[in-house]
């Protein structure tokens, strides 16, 4: 072979093995990656138009997908859009996917290890891929009931309530107000698309944030269930005890009306109180006293051991993708002096939980001490309805022992009985619960009114928390009992009289 053949052989030789060496990358090596670009248009099509599995409430879809005369085949649908938004979120073409819809991604669209079978199956008949359903632990009318009395408040509410099965960790319910319609967001009409998510994302009032999970407020005396505990587990009260009481108190290191710690009138006896009229009184120079008394130490261990501080990131049902959770943390803050740990006692300072935080203190304390891992996905299921997964429940903590616990749950039971907690007494069932109105810290935004509870007391079934963010209420007329009461106690009948 002369040396101009050979020359050009070699070269050609080379742009083939070039050939090669740029097919095995991108077919092999770059494939997940161009297959994961938001960019890859063929990718979101294909997926755009598979028959994702549906989202179940019991038997009931809460979002599915139905056959469409489009390009895309299938229409995402949501039968009860304002009811269950908040959980679902939205399944929306070009990758623009929130709450299970995202988490559940890989099943929803059939792409999960656990339904390679019937993937295979897909793959040799003559039908397309389809994608497993994931039924939910939400009680259809426990969280109808907590979006009934939320959106029945005055005017335009912000707001949550989390409702949890004790024993478990079982997320019975969860709202979020204001809501959205879904639909409009994941319909096929791109132009009504994108102007249905701009308006969402421009409304003040944040409907595409789901409070009960991704927003931490000041809890108020809601947190003095956690301060009690830890005043408890100190060995050194019961709730039969005397505990420092008076109508001031004045915080230390500090002198003048900004360290006043006063009850706003409620009776909190002079030196010392019945710690059972403390909580039913919800004393707030009670509960300042116990926390300085206990120590900013042994009150971030007593908070952090009910969840405050934690990494959701491993536990997230709503997380997004890459594993980054969409919750936000609760916080308790931590190398406090003495007078912000006393503030911290009662809630305040720099203290912030979410309602599903609040909802974990209240069912740790009638669980025996023991706060479950909350979970929102009850079953991973097949296109065909079988079962694939199912998820167990696992203990987070014990954040007390149960001795502490029934303790606790006693202060819980007399503030229902005679105290602040009152409107959610149920006839007929002991009901454990604490109210909290929190100050805002800003002079143009008004309290927070909070609510917690569990019932029945000595068996419980079900644990609530109710925020209540604003409503149309006089700023003088807000109180977590009042508002938050009857919500609290229309989730815990929903439970209990199925």
């Amino acid at each position: 072979m002369n040396k101009p053949i050979r020359l050009i052989a070699i070269f050609l030789m080379l742009l083939f093995a070039a050939l090669m060496i740029n097919a095995t990358y991108l077919q092999y090596y770059a494939s997940g990656r161009y297959n994961d670009d938001a960019r890859n248009r063929r990718v979101v099509d294909a997926e755009f138009s598979r028959q994702r599995g549906a989202i179940l409430v019991g038997r009931d879809p809460v979002a599915e997908s139905v056959k469409s005369k489009d390009l895309y085949k299938f229409q995402r649908t949501y039968p009860k859009p304002q009811l269950y938004a908040g959980v679902t979120g939205y399944f929306a073409y070009g990758g623009a996917v929130t709450g299970v819809e995202k988490s559940q991604n890989n099943v929803l669209s059939g792409d999960d290890s656990r339904l390679f079978v019937n993937r295979l199956i897909d793959l040799l008949g003559s039908k397309g891929p389809e994608g497993g359903d994931v039924e939910l632990t939400i009680d259809a009318k426990a969280q109808k009931a907590a979006y009934d009395g939320l959106t029945s408040l005055p005017g335009k509410v912000k707001g949550a309530v989390v409702a949890l099965e004790p024993s478990t960790g079982k997320i019975l319910a969860m709202v979020t107000t204001p809501t959205f319609d879904p639909n409009k967001v994941a319909t096929h009409d791109f132009s009504a698309n994108q102007k249905a998510y701009d308006k969402l994302n421009a409304d003040p009032g944040k409907p595409l944030l789901n409070r009960a999970v991704q927003m931490s407020l000041p809890p108020g005396s809601t947190f003095k269930v956690v301060t009690a505990a830890a005043a408890i587990s100190s060995g050194k009260y019961d709730a039969s005890s005397m505990v420092p009481g008076g109508a001031t108190y004045q915080l230390p290191q500090t002198s003048g009306p900004s360290g006043l710690v006063d009850n706003e009138g409620r009776d909190c006896g002079v030196k010392t109180v019945k710690f059972t009229q403390a909580m039913e009184n919800s004393c707030n120079t009670v509960f300042a006293q116990l926390a300085v008394e206990v120590g900013a130490d042994a009150m971030q261990k007593q908070a952090e051991a009910f969840g405050f501080n934690s990494d959701y990131d491993s536990w997230d049902d709503l997380q997004g993708t890459n594993g980054k959770s969409t919750l936000t943390t609760s916080n308790f803050p931590t190398q406090m002096n003495p007078p912000q740990t006393g503030q911290s006692g009662f809630g305040q300072y720099e203290v912030r939980a979410t309602p599903l935080q609040m909802a974990m203190v209240a069912a740790g304390i009638a669980n025996q001490g023991t706060v479950m891992k909350p979970y929102l996905i009850n079953e991973v299921q097949s296109a065909d309805s079988d079962t694939v997964a199912t998820t167990q429940p696992k203990k987070l903590s014990q954040a007390v022992t149960p001795e502490t616990a029934k303790e606790v749950t006693k202060l819980m039971v007399a503030t229902v009985n005679d105290g602040t907690a009152s409107p959610a007494a149920i006839t007929g069932i002991q009901v454990a619960g604490k109210t909290g109105t929190a100050q805002s810290g800003q002079d143009n935004v008004p309290p927070y009114a909070w609510f917690v509870s569990f019932a029945p007391a000595d068996n419980a079934k079900v644990a609530v928390a109710v925020m209540i963010e604003s409503a149309d209420i006089p700023r003088d007329d807000i109180a977590g009992g009042k508002w938050g009461g009857p919500i609290a106690k229309s989730v815990m009948e929903a439970v209990l009289n199925p």
